[in-house]
């Protein structure tokens, strides 16, 4: 930047001068900056409203397309202690009989109480396997099926063997307080049991399996088996119990059926078994206030974003309000320019073409009727209206209403069609509910397409707006250039003019010098 010489000989005040002098240029780049401005609070209220209406685009109103969100069914059963039922959609509406014959259960192994040999002391997680008086040995397991096999040391903790049965698929606890195993299978059924294995003859592995309080009677009779004291001997020993798995059964409609766990998936009905019962029956029926929410909340969305719509569109002027210069704002409180600026902000998409040709589409295909079964139906058929243009509140004359809803003051003195109309007839309410949801997703979906103004899924032209954007950036830097250098034009000027007057004055000086002034 040059040196600027300001007023030192003529006591003019430059500064303002050129300030003065350029303030047209200034103008014009303050106006297209306010501009700008403008412009992206457009962006932003265009994109908050974009994002409620792609919501809706993309949540209720796609819901509301498929035939299979109406088929909604309640289902009870005589007895809920015994037994939980919940119908999918495939279910019919009727009667049904239910009796649960056996629960699945898991396998479960109950050790002996335990003492540790030649001690009083309790026997925690880091006691040794040989202070219990267990040697070394090889133990077979059978899990689900499958013979696996688990490597006992004496230098084993009581974790450790814990945790190498685990590893083999046994769920495996020491419970300090009991002084006990407590082992037990995965999984509920019989295909995912458990049991220990000792061949004829092993004593070695039963004597493990005694030792660590877990051997039964089974095992004892393998291992012994062919010796002459083996039913004298037994009264020595004491035996874990051990209760297999159970593999669930119920019968439906006088049908059996068998589970390895306690639900089951027949014909669209979700059973689940929680005791032994009786006959019970199973009663199916249209879940009517299902269907009656989801239809009042598809509404209820629907009414957000158009009185959102037309509150924008019918906004007030802000005629005569232009975004503040910081010279401006300098000159004002910031509570006075918060409101200074709402008051623009609040009328950004007053009779915005876009804004009315999005509404128009929605309300019109909402307004539609839609054939089934060879009856022509509309909203008001459900006894779904609005208020009416003169009745309507501030911007809300778009807005649906239910009759006899008690949330709605506006239409909850009307009588009940809709919730009727589901009873009666759920099957016209469906396809009728579908193809309107269609026609407005539809109508939303083509203006959602993008385009050379528009971004995808956006339902006005942002790009067009992201461009003028940058076209008052670049205008903007072209007007602060000109205004530099006009500045920096007027600058010299003056300088050369101070220059001058300095010259002037040394050569009066000078000469008053010399004539002996």
């Amino acid at each position: 930047m040059p040196i600027r010489i300001s007023g030192l000989n003529s006591g003019l005040d430059t500064d303002s001068i050129v300030q003065e002098l350029v303030s047209a240029y200034r103008t014009k780049q303050d106006k297209y900056k306010k501009e700008q401005t403008k412009l992206s609070w457009k962006q932003e209220a265009w994109k908050e409203m974009n994002t409620k209406i792609y919501n809706f685009y993309t949540k209720s109103l796609s819901n509301m397309r498929r035939v299979g969100n109406f088929n909604k069914k309640i289902t009870t059963v005589s007895d809920s202690t015994k037994a939980t039922v919940t119908a999918g959609s495939g279910v019919i509406n009727g009667t049904q009989t239910l009796k649960v014959n056996e629960l699945a259960t898991a396998g479960y192994l109950t050790g002996g109480k335990l003492k540790m040999s030649g001690s009083s002391e309790k026997i925690d997680a880091n006691t040794t396997l040989s202070s219990l008086g267990v040697k070394s040995g090889t133990l077979t397991l059978e899990v689900g099926g499958e013979k696996k096999t688990v490597q006992v040391t004496g230098d084993m903790t009581v974790k450790d063997f814990t945790s190498a049965l685990k590893e083999q698929g046994v769920t495996a606890n020491f419970d300090t307080a009991q002084q006990r195993f407590f082992l037990n299978s995965e999984k509920s059924g019989v295909s995912n049991d458990f049991n220990f294995v000792v061949a004829e003859g092993d004593k070695n592995s039963f004597e493990i399996l005694n030792s660590l309080g877990l051997a039964t009677e089974d095992n004892y009779e393998n291992a012994y088996k062919g010796d002459a004291d083996l039913e004298a001997n037994k009264k020595n020993y004491s035996f874990a119990d051990k209760a297999d798995a159970t593999n669930a059964e119920i019968e439906l409609n006088g049908a059996l059926f068998e589970s390895e766990s306690n639900t089951f998936s027949i014909n669209g009905l979700n059973i689940t078994a929680t005791g032994k019962s009786d006959v019970m029956t199973i009663t199916t029926s249209t879940d009517v206030d299902g269907i009656y929410n989801m239809i009042k909340d598809f509404l209820k969305e629907y009414n957000e974003v158009v009185n959102a719509m037309e509150k924008g569109y019918n906004a007030a002027s802000a005629k005569g309000y232009e975004p503040l210069t910081d010279d401006e704002k300098s000159e004002l409180s910031d509570k006075e320019v918060e409101k200074w600026e709402q008051k623009i902000k609040d009328s950004i998409l007053r009779r915005d073409d876009t804004l009315r040709s999005v509404l128009n589409g929605m309300s019109t295909n909402m307004a539609k009727t839609f054939e089934v079964n060879g009856k022509k139906y509309s909203l008001s058929s459900f006894g779904i209206k609005t208020a009416g243009y003169f009745n309507a509140a501030e911007n809300e004359s778009y807005a649906y209403h239910i009759d006899h809803d008690p949330d709605d003051s506006v239409s909850s003195s009307n009588d009940d069609k809709l919730r009727k109309m589901i009873e009666e007839d759920p099957d016209t309410v469906a396809s009728f509910f579908t193809q309107l949801a269609t026609s407005v997703y539809d109508n939303l979906h083509e203006r959602m397409g993008s385009t050379t103004l528009s971004g995808a899924y956006k339902v006005y032209n942002d790009k067009q707006m992201q461009t003028e954007y940058d076209e008052y950036t670049k205008t903007i830097k072209k007007w602060e250039q000109k205004l530099k250098d006009m500045e920096d034009a007027y600058y010299k000027k003056f300088s050369a003019m101070e220059t001058a007057l300095a010259k002037l004055q040394s050569q009066t000086n000078s000469l008053s010098s010399l004539l002996g002034g």
